[in-house]
């Protein structure tokens, strides 16, 4: 590979990162702050509940156009606006839940169509700026900004909010965005064909590895519905994010209530986890790239990694819903977090294989997919819980879950090039 004094297209994946931080603070940090809202404004448990969902509404809504847009008109204007967006109506959070339920309903609706342009953006840029053979690590790179971005907001915003009051964690969270926006405007191109600072070196080496082709007609939507390999993506994507979001809601209360760990200590117990998924996206994203580097055909890499994830997940959930010992219990999840992440060197980055014209749309398709667990799976795991009492059996139907999507992925997807 040729050597560059730091590549241009490493400020699109490093500031892509950073968009994802960015994305993930304001959007967990209402998670903590609604304690104190809700005690301010006389919020039941019913209110709190249907603020804290009406962000996915918004996050559903906008995918898959987010995708069609930044495929058409690129993701660094996608991109650049929806963080913009979402960081208007962060900052928005306070007064409008001073004025009424309604408008802060509407105002967390709309943040979340500003968030749901994130990763189809940044699809969409990847495609056109990564070379596959670095692709795995740009995306475990980007992906690690979720737990990073979950446990930096579930650690400062308690500080912020005894500081300053609840309202200031929206106001300074959401002025991070605006300024993030700057440093984008001035060091990201449209295009590398349109980054003037970029040597020619570097420009024939996205090149020969990336998709350079301008989107001047519509995607195949309805030809994407109809192959197994995107049917393959949007299964493993549903089946990830059920696990994903099981754990994010439930794991807090299986710690204080299940396992007895005292309420002050969760935060910093159930954080060791995302830990661990924060270094190894990245360490998972180093050898898959590694892997097909060295020559390995990319469909039995993406498989190969796919397993390990999935594998690896499925076999900490069915094992730690027997165990009693907080400890253990904490170890056995590190160790499934730290395996599930690989499932970035396989369907995560599956998407810029078969479309890489269309990564972005696609990306859209199978993360509207995968948002539905977010409302299900939570929903479910909780019906579970109140007629059973059983962690274990949470647990076990998570790993079924993810089982299937493993099976599914194995028999249906594909790494080549199937849509242009």
């Amino acid at each position: 590979m040729p050597t560059f004094n730091w590549p241009r297209r490493y400020n699109v994946v490093l500031l892509s990162t950073l968009a994802v931080f960015v994305c993930y603070i304001d959007r967990v940090n209402i998670s903590v702050a609604i304690i104190p809202m809700a005690a301010d404004l006389d919020w039941g448990m019913q209110t709190q509940g249907m603020v804290l969902s009406s962000f996915f509404v918004g996050y559903l809504l906008l995918q898959i156009v987010g995708g069609l847009l930044a495929d058409r008109f690129g993701g660094k204007v996608v991109l650049g606006v929806g963080v913009l967006l979402w960081s208007l109506f962060t900052i928005l959070t306070p007064p409008a839940a001073s004025i009424g339920l309604g408008l802060l309903l509407a105002t967390r609706i709309l943040m979340g169509m500003g968030e749901a342009v994130t990763f189809p953006s940044i699809y969409s840029l990847y495609s056109r700026w990564v070379p596959i053979t670095e692709r795995s690590r740009a995306v475990g790179l980007a992906n690690s900004g979720i737990p990073l971005g979950t446990i930096f907001a579930l650690i400062v915003t308690p500080m912020i909010v005894q500081a300053w009051g609840w309202q200031w964690a929206f106001y300074l969270f959401g002025l991070v965005g605006f300024a993030w926006f700057v440093f984008w405007q001035v060091l990201i191109a449209r295009s590398p064909e349109a980054d003037e600072r970029m040597t020619e070196a570097e420009r024939e080496f996205i090149k020969a590895g990336a998709n350079s082709d301008p989107v001047e007609s519509g995607p195949p939507l309805r030809e994407f519905l109809k192959s197994m390999p995107v049917w393959a993506i949007i299964v493993a994507h549903f089946c990830n994010n059920w696990s994903l979001y099981v754990l994010l809601s439930w794991l807090p209360t299986f710690i204080n209530k299940g396992l007895g760990v005292d309420y002050a200590s969760v935060g910093w117990v159930t954080m060791i986890p995302h830990v661990a998924s924060f270094i190894f996206l990245n360490v998972a994203g180093n050898i898959a790239d590694r892997l097909v580097r060295s020559g390995m055909d990319v469909g039995k890499v993406r498989k190969l990694m796919q397993t390990i994830g999935f594998g690896g997940i499925s076999t900490a959930l069915l094992i730690v819903g027997e165990v009693e010992s907080v400890w253990l219990a904490i170890t056995i999840m590190t160790i499934g977090n730290a395996l599930g992440a690989f499932v970035v060197g396989g369907f995560v980055v599956n998407h810029m294989d078969i479309a890489p014209k269309y990564a972005g749309t696609l990306m859209g398709i199978t993360n509207t997919a995968g948002t539905i667990p977010g409302i299900i799976g939570v929903f479910v795991s909780g019906l579970i819980l109140e007629l059973t009492g059983s962690w274990a059996l949470v647990f076990q139907v998570t790993a079924g879950v993810t089982l299937f999507g493993l099976v599914f992925f194995l028999m249906f997807s594909s790494s080549k090039k199937l849509f242009d």
